[in-house]
């Protein structure tokens, strides 16, 4: 492409892929940062419909530009992501608007795209690091049952795992399993509470033909098709007396007998325990066998409720936000300071269960750009800050995550130059570096410098 004039000068010096399309949706122009970001000539892009150039998860049913055109209305920063030359999937954010002339008439639209590969292995990094399985969390209470949980998962022995409902017990007895010698095999989950004892002891030992009415064949129980793998007994605090001492023979004896049967079957399964119970207690009300709790609860780890470990809201809104994006093919770009502060002063009493309904309620309301204090459910709008300690705690936990943030938004700005974030930020750059080592922020190994590499 020639350069005319200043406006292509400029186009050709931003870092932002830029493009143009016709009424007939063809190419007229291709910037420079668009044919690096892409892999694809300009000479090659130019005059092709643009979904045949950029081959995206939007071109088919959510075209950013295609609904501007419509609209006559700019979009600002979608996530999406193309493949380019070399089949690779680069994510971007992309912004669009109509092409006018000089006569304020319509004759097409344009496009700028930012790649965030960079972002998105930086993201991968942070989540390296905070997350275990499928638990994610940045709280020193959760750090300590993440180093934990290998030396945990190395063992063969019982676990018992306490928390409140809804704190992500099933998640630790996976990540466990997923760490253990036996993550080849079966992990097997059974809500104990939810069944009563008959139903309860063909689940878990199975029954043979005839063992009662409509027992056409043979049914093995899940303590054998989890055969060396692991059983997570939910809310084990809620079976009864009898089934306790069932349950307590086949602890010991390591055998189990399926209901119709004579012989007795060897069993080959680790057991994790949950219960949103204090089973302590019910141990000394004479609730709950003494020598059953001594068996299960050899390994005792106890989650935190969330308004305990309110630092872990905002990466797990970010995990919520990406996990609802994908599923229902949405492209929210993330929180607003605003409601991420309206979230942080919550007592959650449905801890991370209740966090999650909440950002899949605002999902309803949330076009494709940031959840604001208007798309949460409506008691959230006459929510006020708690005072005293847990005020303060909540108010902490909010800074940290706004001062990562825009630590984060500063140093992308700059390409990773921390003298020119720090500029940016108007500290100077040895407080930049405090601020980073506090905060936990991983950098990647370029710095910004040159293309140095960062030591």
């Amino acid at each position: 492409m020639k350069i005319k004039n200043t406006t292509d000068i400029i186009l050709e010096s931003i870092s932002e892929g830029v493009f143009t399309v016709d009424l007939n949706w063809r190419i007229i122009s291709f910037n420079r940062a668009a044919e690096e970001i892409t892999g694809i000539p300009r000479k090659e892009a130019m005059g092709k419909n643009c979904w045949e150039v950029f081959r995206t998860n939007m071109c088919e049913s959510n075209c950013a530009l295609r609904r501007t055109m419509a609209e006559k209305k700019p979009i600002i920063n979608t996530a999406t992501y193309f493949v380019n030359s070399e089949k690779q999937r680069v994510p971007v954010t992309v912004s669009t608007a109509v092409l006018r002339d000089k006569n304020g008439e319509i004759i097409g639209g344009v496009e700028t795209f930012r790649d965030q590969r960079q972002e998105e292995e930086l993201r991968k990094a942070l989540h390296g690091r905070y997350q275990l399985g499928d638990m994610v969390s940045q709280s020193p209470i959760m750090q300590k049952i993440f180093d934990l949980l290998p030396q945990v998962s190395e063992s063969d022995s019982a676990v018992l795992i306490q928390g409140e409902t809804g704190t992500g017990k099933e998640l630790l007895a996976r990540a466990i399993h997923g760490l253990s010698l036996r993550r080849e095999k079966p992990f097997t989950a059974i809500n104990c509470g939810a069944l009563p004892d008959t139903l309860l002891e063909s689940e878990l030992f199975g029954y043979k033909a005839g063992a009662f009415t409509n027992a056409m064949k043979n049914k093995p129980g899940i303590f054998a098709s989890a055969h060396k793998g692991t059983i997570l007994l939910d809310e084990i605090g809620d079976i009864s007396d009898a089934f306790q001492v069932k349950l307590l023979r086949v602890l010991q004896d390591k055998t189990f007998l399926p209901l119709g049967a004579t012989q007795f079957e060897k069993s080959d399964v680790r057991i994790i325990s949950s219960t949103h119970q204090d089973l302590d207690d019910l141990v000394k009300q004479g609730k709950f066998r003494m020598d059953l709790y001594y068996r299960i609860n050899i390994i005792c780890l106890q989650l935190p409720p969330l308004r305990e470990r309110k630092e872990d809201i905002p990466i797990l809104v970010d995990r919520f936000i990406e996990r609802i994006n994908r599923l229902r093919k949405r492209t929210v770009q993330g929180i607003s300071h605003e409601a991420l502060a309206v979230l942080m002063t919550y007592d959650y009493p449905g801890n991370i269960r209740e966090l999650e309904n909440i950002i899949e309620h605002a999902f309803i309301l949330c076009p494709d750009t940031y959840i604001l204090p208007d798309h949460l459910p409506d008691h959230f709008r006459f929510q006020a800050p708690l005072p005293g300690k847990f005020a303060s705690d909540t108010m902490a936990a909010s800074k940290k995550s706004f001062e990562t943030r825009a630590i984060m938004d500063a140093l992308k700005k700059n390409n990773y130059n921390r003298q020119a974030a720090a500029r940016d930020l108007g500290i100077h750059k040895s407080t930049l570096f405090r601020k980073i080592k506090a905060l936990g922020i991983i950098l990647p190994e370029i710095d910004g410098r040159a293309g140095r590499r960062r030591i």
